[in-house]
């Protein structure tokens, strides 16, 4: 018996004669545990279950998950979290493919042994829609012989709204502490947030989640943690995420691991995306796919399309690369992309990857200005306990350090992330240490209705 014969039988035990009711009870009471032990040696289980945004995180998000191959049916079951006995639930069926993107790559195991993967499974992607703004969701997914257990997440429409801005916490399941320190500092962003009644909401990475994104064991690790469980992540691909321990890169690892909106452009779909979460339009662009010249066209011509045809009150255009401190002043991510931002009305620019803490006021032509127009960029630091850098020391000017205004990183062991608050009138991002100490803040000022 199949899982949506097993849904669709107790529909109509529920709407039959009281007469009736006992014997048709027991009847699917049999069929089912019949159906049950007959897969009770089976090995099938879903794994790897992340929540992604939906374009419109108003109304719907993206459900990733796998399944093992010998999994027959899986769905996933969707309610509100009021609903404590999940009566008034959902069931929906997932896009299922087959997997070979990380089968036979080349990885170690948590004792350090190298070995070669077999991760051949079956993707799963559910679209959940139709979904009610400013509330909070709770879902599991039922495969053959499990239940995985309960995610949340919550979708927009708050007028005020919160979120855990993390970077660079290259997971790597031989050094556990890396993941440790990044699940930590989501829990202090967290923490600040309830004190200052700005609880957090979803979680946006910018990047490099995993030390080798063909690791297949790596993002199955990770998505274990319980931060993965209670929210919704949003995120970027890192140069980390896009490699191979024999650094062969594909977009493929970070489209296979999640399932972000297939909204980018021909050949970047489910990496580079937009999606709208409240008043803002995020904007993910691939760093990857933009070295050559030809490609960087072909992403700011999205990107310039995207900006003129959205009217959300705020625009957060996000990559992994930093926007400074590239080879030099000229060619960082900043240089590239400053006039189009300018002429589009861009209000933040955020970017990870070189493990420290970089900030500006807002820009407007290579000047600052007084917040009324113009962009501020940001980069986050480092989170992941092992790969931070001593930016006074390490990092050599360039031509652009007069517009910074600050800088951070703790040296060796860099461990920090920064809390996005959102409301009608600004956007304020605060730097916080692994202490929950605030060392930077700046608002973004609101520039639309």
């Amino acid at each position: 018996m199949a899982i949506t014969q097993i849904v669709m039988n107790t529909y109509l035990i529920k709407n039959l004669k009281p007469a009736l009711f006992g014997i048709a009870t027991l009847c699917l009471i049999f069929a089912t545990v019949h159906h049950l032990a007959a897969q009770e040696n089976s090995n099938s289980k879903v794994y790897t279950i992340v929540t992604c945004p939906a374009e419109n995180t108003r109304k719907g998000a993206n459900i990733s998950w796998a399944a093992d191959t010998a999994c027959g049916h899986t769905l996933v079951e969707y309610t509100t979290v009021k609903d404590k006995n999940w009566k008034k639930s959902m069931a929906l069926h997932p896009h299922r493919y087959r997997c070979t993107t990380y089968d036979s790559i080349y990885s170690k195991l948590p004792n350090g042994e190298n070995f070669y993967e077999s991760a051949l499974f079956d993707k799963c992607n559910a679209e959940i829609r139709g979904l009610k703004p400013n509330t909070g969701y709770k879902y599991r997914v039922i495969g053959d012989t499990d239940t995985s257990r309960v995610h949340y997440f919550k979708t927009s429409g708050a007028k005020e709204w919160s979120a855990c801005v993390i970077s660079d916490f290259h997971s790597y399941t031989p050094l556990p502490k890396r993941t440790e320190a990044a699940m930590d500092m989501v829990d202090t962003v967290a923490a600040y947030g309830s004190r200052t009644h700005a609880a957090v909401d979803w979680v946006l990475h910018l990047g490099d989640v995993c030390a080798w994104g063909g690791s297949y064991s790596f993002w199955k690790r990770l998505y274990e943690e319980e931060n993965f469980h209670k929210y919704m992540w949003g995120g970027l691909n890192g140069n980390h995420d896009d490699m191979t321990r024999k650094y062969f890169t594909t977009n493929k690892f970070i489209r296979d691991a999640n399932f972000y909106p297939r909204n980018g452009y021909e050949g970047e779909e489910g990496v580079c995306y937009f999606f709208e979460y409240g008043d803002v339009l995020f904007i993910m662009l691939n760093s990857e796919h933009m070295r050559k010249e030809e490609d960087l066209q072909r992403a700011q011509k999205w990107v310039e399309d995207l900006l003129k045809s959205h009217r959300a009150k705020y625009r957060v255009v996000c990559e992994h690369y930093q926007w400074f401190f590239g080879a030099d002043g000229r060619d960082s991510q900043y240089g590239r992309w400053r006039n189009l931002f300018d002429k589009y009305g861009v209000d933040l620019a955020l970017s990870g990857n070189n493990h420290i803490y970089v900030r500006t006021n807002a820009l407007y032509n290579g000047e600052e200005t007084d917040g009324t127009k113009g962009t501020v960029y940001l980069q986050t630091p480092s989170s992941d306990n092992e790969r931070g850098v001593e930016c006074n020391n390490t990092v050599a000017p360039e031509q652009n350090s007069n517009i910074i205004k600050y800088r951070w990183a703790e040296g060796a062991n860099t461990v920090g992330a920064c809390h996005l608050k959102v409301t009608p009138k600004k956007m304020t991002v605060v730097l916080l240490d692994r202490k929950g100490n605030v060392l930077d803040s700046v608002d973004v000022l609101a520039k639309r209705r």
